[in-house]
């Protein structure tokens, strides 16, 4: 679990150290989360020459998710923190919360008739073709 803490957090450390860098405003958390998903897509490669790798990774990671909630905490005491902000800009952020909420329902679901449709489709067609015979 060490060990693959210590991968994570490096992944981290090297997103924030190219981000800072090269001054790029994509924050370093995110970026050091694409170079650990390039990572662990490469991972296939390392498991054959080290078989304990991989498991231990994703053992870490299913103990992370499972105590996601308490990674809310400082984020909510920055939120506390900052309550002028929000008493500024609050209808703002409202409104920026329920309409990107809206947006992100509305395009969920057109994608998902979308892919029904085409999934769908080639189902019936397959179904229809079982039928002639």
């Amino acid at each position: 679990m060490i060990v693959s803490l210590t991968i994570i957090l490096l992944c981290q450390l090297l997103g924030e150290v190219v981000a800072r860098g090269f001054g790029w405003s994509l924050p370093g958390p995110v970026l050091g989360m694409l170079i650990l998903f390039v990572f662990l897509n490469l991972r296939d490669r390392i498991r054959t020459k080290v078989p304990e790798f991989g498991r231990t990774l994703d053992s870490t990671g299913k103990g992370l998710l499972a105590h996601l909630s308490l990674l809310f905490i400082p984020a909510s005491v920055g939120v506390i923190q900052r309550l002028d902000v929000l008493a500024d800009y609050g209808v703002g952020l409202a409104v920026a919360l329920v309409v990107s909420t809206f947006v992100t329902l509305v395009v969920t679901v057109v994608a998902f008739v979308v892919v029904s449709r085409l999934s769908g489709s080639a189902m019936e067609t397959a179904e229809e073709g079982k039928a002639r015979d």
